[in-house]
């Protein structure tokens, strides 16, 4: 149970408590001890232990308790009443707490009446269970707290959008930035080195190795700046790339002669937009890296739905080995941010068969 709840089962206690020693204290004949009449002064108290979730049907128990222990003969103080105007008002419900309110003030003479039968002494009893007074300040604390929470949940809000904005425009500052400082040499190392391989080949001559991997890494390295500005400048309303586009990524490494192959297990389910961008990353920054420095023949992709979890794995069959592992780089470090971010795991490292293997394993939260 939390503090909050304790917390309101103390007050519920405390209110029941209460009324139940006023009803004792004013009854002074055994005559008028009327189980009927405890019995609603203990549930009106208990029944303020519901007051979060139901504030309304709160306030209409309450009120029906204390027009019943009045028609019985107890003269007690409406307290539960006052303590449920207060959580209701508090919760948004201003008309129906006033009106609940007045029919509650019209109907306790009424209630009184039932047991005195005399007019000016049930409107005495009336007035002294509920004062007017009581009733105003109980509201008027009930909207104070409430205007205060709305306040600052506004306040917050204010702080979200401001760090909001200030990071969409810092975002688009690093991408203007990149755009100027890398777009245009990457492009020229592009150009030439493609122009390079076409003379060299019309030409008949061998095209040197170096020659076709600066190409190749210029190919690269055009595809990853789009694709980091075109994340940079993501608005929320842009498509972004995740696991619908896996299957790309295994296509585009089979072209580089890479034997590539996706394996999808578990039953398919939406996942949160980070997870699912998370996933194409790992992907592809795992078979760019099988590309550059594995020297391997075939590589596999698996992706497991599991209830609670998403575990992505990438297997090759390249070059390292637990006795010669790679220093890891900045591409590894990223997909580690990325997965800890998310409050997922990561292992990256080579196989005991020879290979490197990257699994990681993503929560996702399946709760509307």
């Amino acid at each position: 149970m939390s503090k909050g709840r304790i917390g309101d089962w103390a007050i519920a206690v405390g209110v029941a408590a209460i009324l139940l020693v006023a009803g004792l204290s004013r009854q002074h004949t055994p005559t008028n001890l009327d189980p009927a009449g405890y019995a609603l002064l203990i549930t009106g108290g208990l029944a303020l232990a519901a007051r979060r979730g139901a504030p309304v049907t709160v306030l209409a128990m309450t009120g029906l308790c204390a027009l019943g222990y009045q028609a019985v003969g107890f003269d007690v103080p409406a307290v539960a009443f006052l303590f449920a105007v207060y959580a209701a008002v508090r919760a948004g419900h201003r008309m129906i707490t006033v009106a609940a309110s007045v029919t509650l003030l019209a109907a306790l003479p009424l209630a009184a009446l039932a047991s005195l039968h005399d007019t000016g002494e049930a409107f005495a009893q009336a007035r002294d269970a509920l004062e007017i007074a009581w009733l105003i300040a109980a509201g008027a604390a009930g909207e104070a707290l409430r205007q205060a929470e709305r306040r600052a949940d506004e306040a917050e809000r204010t702080r979200e959008e401001t760090a909001r904005r200030r990071a969409d425009e810092e975002r688009l500052h690093i991408a203007r930035e990149l755009h100027d400082s890398l777009t245009h040499q990457i492009s020229v190392i592009k150009v030439q080195s493609e122009a390079a391989v076409h003379v060299a080949r019309k030409r008949g001559e061998e095209v040197p190795e170096a020659l076709l991997a600066i190409r190749e890494a210029g190919r690269e390295a055009a595809r990853e700046l789009r694709a980091t500005l075109e994340a940079l400048r993501d608005d929320s309303t842009t498509p972004s790339q995740g696991l619908d586009h896996v299957s790309e990524l295994v296509e585009r490494a089979r072209t580089t002669g890479l034997d590539a192959t996706l394996t999808i297990e578990g039953q398919r389910q939406a996942v949160p937009t980070a997870v699912d961008r998370t996933v194409y990353r790992i992907v592809q920054e795992s078979l760019t890296n099988i590309a550059r420095h594995a020297a391997a023949a075939s590589a596999t992709v698996r992706i497991d739905y599991r209830p609670d979890t998403l575990v992505i794995r990438v297997d090759d069959d390249g070059k390292a080995t637990p006795d010669n592992a790679p220093v890891p780089g900045v591409g590894l470090l990223g997909m580690r941010e990325r997965v800890t971010a998310l409050g997922g795991r990561l292992r990256a490292a080579p196989r005991s068969e020879g290979g490197f293997s990257v699994q990681a394993e993503l929560p996702v939260d399946r709760t509307p």
